[in-house]
């Protein structure tokens, strides 16, 4: 059968469409174009907004493109030490906070996800109780206090060490891809529980780590209420708390003062939001390949 009666093939096989399926597409693909612009504009107001001219901003001027272009709100914010060391402070907790959950997380969705393990059944009730119950901030900034971790920036680290909801995902994910025959020849070649996770589980579960660097990366990244909570030195602030402080201009001034005060909080709050979404963007990508099998994969009901 040659290319011409192939097409014809399927031109005859092809289901004829209505009027109505054409409305309904129309319609259906006029609503994906205006929930699009509802979502890109936004950032692109924010992007324009952070190389326009402060006052064009303030008077409404810049809203579809750039007006007056300026870099000076992104001179001014790296001229400043305590952005640069906020940056410092966020990749250092950010990086050892992330190995830590996933250090954490994996091994415990794995191990949920053995029929074998002793308890189960009573520890993924307890876990699921955690999801719908907490004991308040107050009792955990007690614990936090006997623990010597109030006022240590190793609460940014640590705290919130497991997400339940991960854990669930992780034990989801292994109980789906990981056959019983691998792990009955593994269990024949000697290999025990150890030497089975490193070797076998870990190399196949690329997709569903890439999920859990990217999600507990993100809530590292835009952790700022903690450094307030715990009340931790400034000099340990991460880059959300820092421009937190940084938005919280003085109202104290008059006339000239107060507008020029409104001005370089409006080149701060554009061009600090674009600094620190940056590094995300950045790195997404990167794991983009595996993060929808593994959250398609690793989802749970």
């Amino acid at each position: 059968m040659d290319v011409q009666e192939l097409k014809a093939e399927k031109k005859k096989n092809r289901i004829r469409e209505s009027k109505s399926d054409y409305v309904y597409y129309v319609i259906c693909g006029f609503i994906l174009f205006l929930l699009a612009v509802i979502i890109i504009y936004p950032l692109y107001y924010i992007v324009i907004a952070s190389i326009s001219d402060p006052d064009a901003v303030l008077t409404g001027e810049a809203w579809l493109y750039p007006v007056r272009v300026t870099f000076s709100g992104y001179a001014s914010l790296f001229k400043r030490d305590d952005i640069w060391r906020g940056y410092f402070n966020t990749l250092a907790y950010t990086g050892l906070g992330t190995v830590f959950n996933v250090a954490l997380t994996i091994p415990a969705g794995w191990a949920l996800s053995r029929d074998y393990l002793p308890c189960r059944k009573l520890i993924m009730t307890l876990l699921i109780i955690t999801m719908f119950f907490g004991g308040g901030l107050v009792p955990y900034l007690v614990v936090c206090r006997a623990l010597g971790l109030y006022q240590n920036p190793l609460i940014l680290i640590i705290g919130g060490g497991v997400s339940v909801y991960n854990v669930f995902m992780c034990k989801s994910f292994f109980q789906s891809n990981v056959p019983n025959e691998v792990l009955e020849a593994a269990a024949i070649d000697g290999a025990g529980e150890i030497r089975t996770f490193f070797d076998l589980i870990l190399p196949i579960a690329k997709s569903i780590i890439s999920v859990m660097v990217l999600f507990y990366a993100v809530g590292h990244w835009n952790n700022y209420i903690d450094a307030f909570i715990f009340n931790i030195d400034e000099n340990f602030y991460p880059l959300q708390s820092v421009l937190k402080s940084l938005f919280e201009v003085s109202a104290t001034g008059e006339g000239e003062v107060m507008l020029e005060q409104w001005r370089m909080a409006t080149q701060i709050k554009f061009t600090s939001i674009i600094v620190a979404t940056v590094p995300i963007l950045v790195i997404y990508p990167m794991i983009e390949k595996h993060f929808g099998q593994g959250v398609l994969v690793g989802s749970f009901k």
